[in-house]
């Protein structure tokens, strides 16, 4: 996926002498944004905004004040109303990451799961729209779509929160947009590091939750320039999704271990056996481009005439899934999106 260049101009119109700030900054998706921006623009302020202590101090060894003046750490949570409102003043992009994640944590722990990522979510929005900031987007995830457990539930109702804040903007300028995408190769707690972890501790198998099961797959740096891409033509009120590829999980378990047997363990609690990107109810204010779909909202202030003069509506009968995908990586692109994202 070339997004970037083929955006750049644009995102930089949206980030050049701008203040930037992300929350979860110092998470894997906060930590590749930063790196990123800093390599390709040149930003006003870019502000890591996170409740990770330790983590923060680990980013100011890899970022450094002194050589990044543009950099800010800023400690908060997003939970934390009075601290966003603190941290927003005098920002004009909003890039929102952070998230309660973890699918078995959530159900054990719902009220936390709702504090942050719905709670959250309206801190966000209501901070945003107080200090005037021009534009957030915020990220979502396949999880969200029909969902069977707390944390896509969870992350459905923020995506709710976030389309409808450009209703209660009013008269502010501030603009709101969603980002939804699947599996980031490499992330933590996802299946790849976990068949590499076993692999280095000499497996003998490798563990299949179902043989049916696929999945979208993403690399990390394709969902920064993803974000950036979506940043530089959002208009309010969208939902953008990638046009990426799937895999079978048995076929991963091959292409990782072509020499040992695999397992089936059964599906986890609140695990689906395929991941959608775009429900069937869904399609009626879905719309095609080149790389991406585009969800719009079905709000009063957003016309058909916002769209890309390229985008094409979907068939009503249209459903984005990674078991009717028409893009599947062969064994030699997913080991090379794996040693990419260990880079």
């Amino acid at each position: 996926m070339a997004i970037l260049n083929s955006f750049r101009h644009d995102i930089g119109d949206r980030l050049d002498g701008k203040s930037v700030l992300v929350t979860g900054g110092t998470g894997s998706f906060g930590r590749e944004f930063i790196r990123t921006v800093l390599a390709h623009y040149k930003v006003g302020r870019l502000i890591v905004f996170s409740r990770d202590e330790q983590k923060h101090f680990e980013m100011q060894r890899e970022f450094p004040e002194d050589k990044y003046p543009a950099i800010r750490y800023f400690l908060g949570d997003v939970r934390d109303l009075d601290r966003l409102n603190r941290a927003f003043k005098g920002v004009d992009v909003v890039i929102h990451a952070a998230a309660q994640k973890h699918v078995p944590l959530a159900e054990y722990n719902p009220t936390e799961c709702l504090h942050t990522n719905v709670w959250g979510a309206e801190n966000v929005v209501r901070a945003a729209i107080d200090n005037n900031v021009g534009a957030v987007v915020a990220l979502s995830t396949d999880k969200a779509v029909n969902p069977v457990n707390l944390y896509g539930a969870s992350k459905l109702a923020a995506e709710k929160v976030f389309v409808a804040a450009n209703n209660i903007a009013g008269r502010a300028h501030t603009r709101f947009s969603v980002v939804r995408y699947g599996n980031v190769v490499g992330s933590k707690g996802s299946v790849v590091p976990f068949y590499q972890q076993l692999l280095a501790q000499g497996a003998d198998h490798l563990p299949v939750t179902d043989d049916r099961m696929t999945r979208f797959w993403i690399t990390l740096q394709q969902g920064v320039d993803f974000v950036l891409s979506s940043l530089a033509m959002m208009k309010g009120g969208e939902i953008f999704i990638p046009k990426i590829p799937s895999m079978r999980i048995t076929e991963l378990a091959k292409a990782m271990a072509p020499h040992l047997p695999h397992k089936i363990i059964g599906i986890r609690p609140g695990e689906k056996l395929h991941e959608v990107m775009v429900a069937e109810e869904e399609s009626r204010t879905t719309h095609e481009l080149d790389d991406r779909y585009l969800i719009y909202p079905a709000l009063s202030f957003w016309t058909k005439s916002d769209l890309p003069a390229n985008a094409k509506p979907v068939s009503e009968e249209f459903r984005y899934s990674s078991d009717s995908n028409d893009w599947w990586l062969s064994d030699a692109e997913l080991l090379s999106m794996i040693s990419r994202s260990l880079l």
